[in-house]
């Protein structure tokens, strides 16, 4: 999995001559664009305000943007999905839409500025970030959201999913995937934008670790509108392999629990649980990033 805002960032900052790698994030009031950063001189020698301004900040910060890119190019090569932590850095209500050129490229000049006063600077600006998203879905690789609960910097109310209600729309004819990790204590929510777009799925992998005894009533509760084959595994483990390994019991355990009731109230068979298990275990996750069958 590649790291989709630290990629963007860390080719911007190989041209500044900054550290490689670091975190997305995003400026909450980004400077007004200024036309009179360069002022011209007419024949007779006189200074005017022009638009030289804005064309510096484009020739700078477009060799920027397209180092960057390409880094993102080449780290996704052997990759089988892209994440934005765009909730962390910013919020979830960004700008649904693709930025102009012109815009990506004043703000990566933003960037490149800051970098020199400072070189453990983070990545900011809004522009930014939607160019980093957006830059992800034209790689056609599923592009994972971290949603809902997290570290002390999320602000959980700028982290609901259903924020990117418009981006969802405007991302719909991409046909990439948007996947909405943990979603924790949104997870009815991203239930629903699972339900009404194609191309969305979810899973509450963190959430499972942390609500103790009412894991299986939150998984139930995601389950309320997420169609089954749109739902996905997730233990969020990492390092330990006894993470991994209680991450799966843990699920497993759950799912029994939730679809064990479904059978004993007769609303489905046991066949039925069998078939949304293996769904949701493993068989969207094959089919969603594309992994070979074991």
């Amino acid at each position: 999995m590649v790291g989709l805002d630290g990629v963007i960032q860390a080719g911007m900052q190989l041209r500044a001559g900054g550290p490689q790698f670091e975190h997305i994030a995003q400026y909450r009031d980004p400077p007004a664009l200024r036309t009179d950063l360069r002022p011209a001189k007419d024949a007779q020698g006189r200074r005017h305000r022009c638009r030289v301004g804005v064309i510096a900040l484009v020739d700078q910060g477009e060799g920027a943007v397209r180092q960057a890119d390409g880094a993102l190019r080449a780290a996704a090569r052997d990759a089988v999905g892209l994440k934005s932590i765009a909730a962390y850095r910013y919020g979830l209500d960004f700008d649904a839409w693709r930025p102009s050129q012109v815009e990506v490229a004043a703000a990566a000049d933003r960037f490149l500025r800051a970098l020199e006063r400072d070189d453990t600077a983070r990545l900011e600006d809004p522009v930014l970030l939607r160019h980093a998203i957006w830059a992800g879905l034209d790689l056609g690789l599923p592009l994972q959201f971290h949603v809902g609960f997290g570290d002390p910097d999320v602000r959980l109310h700028r982290a609901d999913p259903s924020l990117l209600h418009d981006f969802l729309r405007a991302s719909q004819d991409t046909g990439t995937a948007i996947m909405l990790l943990h979603c924790y204590p949104h997870h009815r929510q991203a239930g629903y934008l699972a339900h009404v777009f194609p191309h969305v799925y979810m899973d509450v992998g963190e959430a499972l670790n942390h609500v103790g005894a009412r894991s299986a009533a939150v998984l139930a509760e995601a389950l309320e509108l997420t169609p089954f084959h749109k739902m996905l595994y997730s233990s969020d483990a990492f390092g330990l392999a006894e993470l991994h390994y209680l991450g799966a019991a843990g699920f497993r355990r759950d799912l029994a629990r939730v679809t064990g009731r479904f059978v004993a109230d007769g609303a489905w068979s046991a066949a039925d649980a069998d078939r949304v298990g293996a769904l949701i275990g493993a068989q969207n996750a094959r089919r969603v990033y594309r992994l070979p069958a074991p």
